[in-house]
């Protein structure tokens, strides 16, 4: 499965001829100093590659082409150093494909008063470029982001950051391929939805697969390759046998990893990178992929049960977008209603994120009460405690619409000896009645994708790219 670790970004500095070589020669040694302050803050999560001067028209849609071009450039940063006319901007910036950011800003922070004259008012007018630029953005309605501040400073570069991630997810959406393996679990709504209007508007490919695809790869699994696979398990996760005997316990552990191997062979080779299951549609399979799918989510993978497609896709975009850190399939499962404590258990049948893990995970073997399968093993754990957000994708039908929950997630403090499952703890924003009424209200699904990485900004800025319309609940 490729990744997005090769991306860059393009510095794209704007002023005019107007001023002189001796000017632009000063323009362009303050943009370089600035690029590579950037790029050795250790604050932004990819390179930023400096351009030539934006001065002319065709200039600069001669480096757009090239952006639109190049797959390495995943978006690009403007600076207007001084005033840039908005007229040239037009043709480069009608064709532009690709995330745009206008970083309002100037190179020196403060007003030099003591020394400021015309020339220094006439190479620094980054306020007056700014409106300029700014006000062609808006005519030509680009949905570019604006970070406004001193550059140096460690939110400006944070704002910057957080806008690579989304620029390089918006990228990757129009590479996620989701194989299905079954269809959607019977008579469920929110599951479902138009895959035509996802591959127009957020670029997703989404593909069947008969279970009977899966099982040929399954049966191909050679014994050595589980016996590796299990080793590294041992180095991983500690073992918990329960009341199984070794054997029945280890034998139950073997066809997971078989699973785990087959399903990513089976992806790779295809050019998948995203995935869904069903408890329905499990002819020849020995058990419901659990410890498979957990494995193959913490390694970038996009999943969700029930061949919900739609969040399996939601999933690699938001993986990609946090860098695969504390980010994965969730589902709505039981309230926590005692006052004053009011929380949403997330959990599934089995396949609970382990990026979210705030402890050591360990390996069980459980019966699963659906299915009509053999027990199936499962990495079981407590999630993290964090600031974060939940979202869904819902097709209503004539359009769209994402929605967005602010959230607190906690450690759980009371053990649940019982539950087979990994479980994951968090309030939603306003409050839980608010909070709840809101999502119900917009039609939020059960599935989800949650994250303690990622913004409500960053998200926004997504959906906005796509076209997408969006609630936020917080």
């Amino acid at each position: 499965m490729s990744d997005a670790t090769a991306k860059q970004f393009w510095f794209v500095v704007g002023s005019q001829q107007l001023y002189g070589e001796e000017a632009l020669a000063e323009v362009k040694a303050n943009a370089q100093k600035m690029t590579d302050a950037l790029n050795n803050s250790g604050v932004l999560p990819y390179p930023l590659v400096l351009q030539e001067l934006a001065i002319s028209a065709d200039k600069i849609t001669s480096i757009v082409k090239e952006i639109n071009y190049r797959d390495e450039v995943a978006g690009v940063i403007t600076w207007m150093h001084t005033f840039s006319p908005a007229k040239m901007w037009i043709r480069g910036t009608k064709l532009l494909q690709k995330p745009l950011l206008h970083l309002a800003t100037q190179f020196n922070e403060r007003i030099p008063w003591a020394t400021i004259d015309m020339d220094f008012m006439n190479l620094n007018q980054a306020a007056h470029g700014d409106r300029e630029y700014g006000f062609i953005n808006a005519r030509l309605k680009k949905q570019n982001k604006i970070v406004v501040g001193y550059w140096e400073r460690p939110e400006v570069q944070q704002q910057l950051a957080d806008w690579m991630d989304v620029a390089v997810a918006y990228n990757e959406s129009f590479n996620i391929k989701v194989a299905r393996f079954g269809d959607n679990m019977r008579h469920v709504g929110v599951t479902d939805g138009d895959k035509v209007e996802a591959q127009i508007q957020f670029g997703w490919t989404v593909d069947f697969y008969g279970i009977g695809d899966l099982v040929h790869y399954v049966n191909a699994v050679a014994e050595q390759e589980i016996d590796d696979l299990m080793g590294q398990y041992a180095e991983l996760y500690d073992f918990d046998y329960g009341t199984y005997p070794k054997e029945v316990w280890e034998a139950s552990v073997r066809v997971q990893a078989s699973y785990e191997i087959a399903i990513k062979r089976f992806l790779d080779e295809r050019g998948y990178n995203a995935f869904s299951t069903t408890f329905e549609d499990l002819h020849g399979m020995k058990q419901l992929p659990g410890l498979a799918v957990q494995r193959l989510m913490e390694q970038g993978y996009g999943f969700a049960g029930e061949g919900d497609w739609k969040t399996a896709a939601l999933s690699r975009l938001m993986k990609v977008m946090s860098r695969h850190q504390n980010t994965g399939f969730m589902e709505d499962y039981t309230y926590e209603l005692a006052a004053g404590q009011e929380a949403i258990l997330q959990s599934h049948m089995l396949e609970v994120d382990p990026s979210f893990a705030s402890i050591k995970p360990k390996i069980i073997v459980s019966p699963l009460g659906i299915g009509n399968r053999e027990d199936p093993a499962r990495l079981v754990f407590d999630g993290k405690a964090g600031e974060g957000i939940v979202v869904s994708m819902v097709d209503l039908g004539t359009h769209y619409k994402l929605l967005i929950n602010e959230i607190s997630a906690f450690e759980p403090t009371v053990p649940a000896p019982n539950l087979p499952v990994a479980r994951v703890l968090w309030s939603v924003k306003p409050n839980f009645q608010d909070g709840v009424k809101a999502w119900i209200e917009n039609g939020g699904g059960h599935h989800t994708v949650g994250s303690l990485n990622l913004k409500t900004d960053q998200i926004v800025t997504y959906a906005k790219l796509v076209n997408l319309e969006y609630v936020v609940i917080k």
